[in-house]
């Protein structure tokens, strides 16, 4: 096997990955993953001792205990595009021997636990719930750059949903799961679906401001589509790279979504701060269980 390169994998003088700033020895097995930087002390100040914090533009990271359990929890921004980096290099920090740049012998799988907002789009879905997605659609493009394979019961999901879309939907879209694991231990008693990840917040969300949206139809579409009791759920911007990604790389990870909106009826929540803090405790406790 040939070593990976310096441009393909780039690294800081310090042997750091580069955009995370970080060494193989500052990441817990266990990941926490939320968008806004400001939220990684919502989740570290649960910890009982926060052992290193380290930043570099979006991302910043806390890695801590709360007891014997041992969790990092890190900023992505917002987007697959970011995390296509996260993932990537969260998983060369396991991976990769960094020094003799070549895959390690024994892999480490991580387990990647995305706490972030999002919007329902069914309007029995009420404000300020917990959503776990079991399944994603990615109407962005990451991983049609990347060799992933379907289950046939992904692949007829998928083909159902490209079904209902409407004809000028500019967007080729790919399917992902998460950690059947993760889900059976975790979300008991919690709301499943199938998310939407889109490529923007406005109009690839079907929102439009002043700028005329271009797709007639979106979200009436993901709002009808139904197959065997599943239906779309919910809408936000990571789920499909975390999941797609974590799939390729032999990674676990489960998304749960803070629903702070619900599209149909037009609400939003009156204490979102509230919601977030109150989730982020519930994930926090099932993690420890």
């Amino acid at each position: 096997m040939h070593n990976i390169s310096e441009t393909d994998l780039i690294l800081n003088e310090d042997g750091s990955v580069y955009h995370l700033n970080l060494l193989p020895g500052d990441i817990a097995d266990t990941v926490i993953t939320v968008g806004d930087p400001e939220r990684v002390q919502e989740v570290s100040k649960h910890f009982d001792r926060i052992e290193l914090k380290k930043a570099k533009r979006e991302f910043l990271m806390h890695t801590g205990a709360i007891g014997s359990k041992r969790l990092t929890v890190l900023s992505t921004g917002i987007g697959t595009d970011n995390i296509d980096i996260v993932l990537n290099e969260l998983d060369a920090l396991v991976n990769i021997d960094l020094e003799t740049r070549l895959p390690k012998e024994r892999l480490q799988s991580l387990n990647i636990i995305r706490i972030g907002t999002s919007g329902a789009i069914q309007k029995d879905i009420q404000l300020n719930s917990l959503l776990v997605s079991k399944t994603v659609f990615g109407l962005d493009t990451l991983m049609h750059y990347y060799q992933h394979h379907n289950t046939p019961e992904e692949d007829q999901l998928l083909q159902e949903f490209k079904a209902v879309l409407p004809v000028a939907s500019p967007f080729t879209p790919y399917i992902a799961s998460g950690s059947s694991l993760l889900i059976d231990k975790l979300s008991k008693g919690l709301q499943q679906g199938i998310t939407i990840s889109a490529p923007g917040f406005y109009a690839p969300q079907g929102r439009q401001v002043r700028a005329e949206a271009a797709v007639e139809g979106l979200m009436t579409a993901l709002q009808g589509f139904s197959s065997h009791g599943q239906r779309v759920t919910n809408i936000e911007m990571e789920t499909a790279g975390i999941y797609g990604l974590a799939s390729v790389l032999g990674h676990k990870a489960v998304s749960f979504n803070i629903i702070l909106a619900n599209r149909v009826t037009q609400q939003f929540s009156k204490d979102p701060q509230q919601t977030i803090n109150s989730s982020i405790e519930l994930v926090l406790e099932r993690l420890l269980s």
